[in-house]
């Protein structure tokens, strides 16, 4: 069972910080409309895995709302990934949460997803950070084009809300 399987890296919760090194790391933001609705309705996508749906990914949860240890299998084609949220943010003006790779998934690290509100200019971001490395061979094998196939799907991500 997922739930009882260890994460695939010792720096669980390294999102929440400065990316630790031995790793690949990417950050991405943009700018996804103005408002306080606008926040609240990404906020409540996010919450209920839509980053992960709208980027066309298989999601198959234990919970249908992001929680602490829920445990979320993404597929794309052939790729299965097990991940385990790890954090869950939940402020004012700022939501999202990190998981991490389970035993199965191609990469070993942690991703990070947010939705921040920024009060003063009422912009609305959409966040994606990352760290990661090779756990199978095949993503080994694959080196720069398994990044660039990282960093597509991230950019994914931010559209999908």
């Amino acid at each position: 069972m997922l739930t009882q399987l260890p994460f695939t890296y010792p720096d669980v919760g390294a999102t929440a910080g400065p990316p630790p090194p031995g790793y690949r790391h990417f950050g991405f933001v943009s700018q996804i409309g103005a408002g306080q609705q606008r926040f609240d309705e990404a906020a409540d996508a996010l919450m209920h895995w839509g980053m992960q749906r709208g980027a066309g990914l298989r999601v198959h949860a234990s919970s249908e709302v992001v929680a602490v240890n829920a445990v979320v299998l993404v597929g794309l084609g052939f790729l299965r990934a097990p991940c385990r949220v790890v954090y869950v943010i939940d402020e004012p003006d700022l939501c999202g949460f990190a998981y991490g790779t389970l035993p199965g998934h191609p990469e070993s690290g942690e991703e990070r997803f947010a939705v921040r509100h920024d009060p003063v200019t009422a912009a609305v971001y959409a966040e994606v950070a990352a760290f990661s490395r090779p756990a199978s061979w095949w993503s080994k094998a694959g080196g720069p084009l398994v990044s660039l196939a990282q960093r597509a799907i991230a950019k994914r991500y931010l559209r999908a809300v």
